[in-house]
């Protein structure tokens, strides 16, 4: 017999034993008096120390000191351009308004433009200074530092951004410097322990802990082409965090914190972590080519409900219904139909539909994948080669906004792919670039779709030039976009 066995066999009887001296002491409490109490206190030293340390919590202390040298805390910086003043003339009517008898006297000085800064959390993942952090903490930054845990400051030069999954990679011109290690996120089980470290708030350093509450998560608004499962956890994740690494109990970095569910904008023990096996692809693409390619499966599917398992003779409700196949995309040339049931995706299971898009957007464009399907009740097999998200679009197609006058709204719009239509669900036109003016004054981004101008529908960029080219030269007009999968509507002032 093993030493391990034999520890338990022993723990096992003196813990038998222990309970029935105290059932025989208890009755006993008149004639023994105090023997009660000694035995109280005696019996449980008896038994092994191991056996109520294994109910114990985990002490996070080692794994702090082990990794908390690689954590960085990132500073981003913004140039905006200053909110526009009123026109003297304006200025003058509305003081005369205020005091009718006094003469109105100007005296003012022409905004600069101001600096705006966003500060969140990284992590180094090699020794001659590669950094991971979110795209949200450092998309449109003019200056970005990176101070390290023992203080010092390095200008980091940006290798890439991908904001489906909303991972950034930065390169600090540096050497010998420590690091930490992925992990297997597909490893990763419900009710582990996990820790973060990160700067919450701009006060850098800070350690907290959780348990892993669910996998595969899909957040609404997190992306137009949803091709993340998250982690969630009950860590408290804050403003700050963002970027910042989930550490399993080995010390290896098993998620990315990324977001957080609240209607405060503090931590209420839901948190959000981008899975670590997606940050190493994303992070390969990056460093080989700056760049992110997803592939594409070219249908639109929904969840398998119980009376939909029922009529397809399911023994429970798993993976994606099919509920349209695209014309001509991978889906169809591989002879994939409508109310197929895929189940299986190249070796990963399909559990729930959500899980499709994310293991499908972890290959490359022209990568052979086979596809386990349920069709009349059968199980199949085909082999889809996949095609290229909309995701992967660049801005090659831009086209000035109009082209017959200077453009006045101060941006450029490209056409949609049909891809992006189809996936999407929407007509409009890509903001392309944004340029000092207008459209950055109100607020719009590159990526964002213009789906009306002046509250007319555009569905094209020739659309969208006739309706820019009759807009008046000053005043106020409306813009509806799509961003992030959700709509907004903004004012933009046209200046004469």
């Amino acid at each position: 017999m093993g030493s391990k066995p034999f520890a338990h066999l022993v723990s096992h009887l003196v813990s038998h034993l222990a309970k029935h001296l105290l059932n025989f002491l208890v009755p006993r409490q008149a004639l023994l008096g105090g023997l009660l109490i000694v035995s109280q206190i005696v019996l449980p030293a008896l038994v092994p120390t191991h056996v109520f340390a294994a109910t114990g919590l985990p002490n996070f202390a080692d794994l702090v000191e082990a990794n908390a040298s690689a954590i960085v805390e990132i500073s981003a910086r913004r140039t905006v351009a200053a909110r526009p003043q009123l026109s003297d003339e304006n200025l003058e009517e509305l003081l005369r308004g205020l005091r009718p008898d006094q003469r109105p006297d100007i005296q003012r000085q022409d905004r600069a433009p101001m600096q705006r800064g966003a500060v969140g959390s990284g992590f180094l993942i090699s020794a001659d200074g590669y950094v991971i952090t979110n795209n949200h903490v450092v998309e449109g930054a003019d200056q970005i530092q990176v101070t390290l845990n023992d203080r010092r400051v390095f200008d980091a030069e940006v290798v890439g951004l991908d904001e489906p999954s909303d991972i950034a990679l930065l390169k600090l011109n540096a050497e010998d410097l420590p690091y930490v290690e992925f992990g297997d996120s597909e490893a990763v089980r419900v009710g582990d322990w996990v820790l973060a470290i990160g700067s919450p708030f701009g006060l850098e350093f800070s350690a907290a802990a959780g348990i892993v509450s669910a996998k595969g998560r899909s957040v609404p608004g997190n992306s137009a082409y949803n091709y993340m499962a998250f982690i969630q956890s009950d860590v408290a994740i804050n403003q700050g965090n963002s970027g910042g690494p989930l550490f399993n109990l080995e010390g290896d970095v098993i998620g990315i914190n990324s977001q957080i569910l609240s209607s405060t904008g503090g931590s209420n023990g839901i948190s959000f972590s981008i899975p670590s096996n997606v940050a190493m692809n994303v992070v390969a693409q990056l460093k080989e080519s700056g760049a992110v390619e997803r592939g594409l499966l070219g249908v639109r599917m929904r969840e398998v409900d119980y009376a939909l398992a029922e009529i397809f003779e399911m023994d429970r409700p798993r993976g994606a219904f099919v509920d349209g196949v695209m014309d001509e995309s991978p889906a169809a040339s591989a002879g994939i139909e409508d109310e197929d049931i895929i189940i299986e995706f190249n070796g990963h299971e399909i559990e729930y539909f959500t899980d499709l898009p994310f293991y499908v957007g972890q290959y490359q464009p022209g990568t052979e994948a086979a596809v386990r399907l349920i069709r009349n009740g059968e199980v199949k097999r085909v082999i889809v080669e996949l095609g290229s998200s909309p995701t992967n679009e660049s801005s090659v197609a831009v086209v000035d906004t109009p082209p017959e006058r200077v453009n006045p709204l101060g941006f450029k719009v490209a056409e949609l792919s049909d891809e992006t239509r189809q996936v999407v669900g929407i007509d409009g036109v890509r903001v392309a670039q944004v340029e000092d003016g207008p459209g950055r004054e109100a607020g719009l981004r590159e990526g964002d779709v213009v789906t009306s101008l002046n509250r007319e529908t555009v569905t094209s960029v020739s659309e969208f030039a006739a309706i820019a080219e009759a807009l008046p030269e000053s005043g106020f007009v409306q813009i509806r976009i799509m961003r992030q999968g959700q709509g907004t509507t903004l004012s933009i002032e046209l200046k004469h």
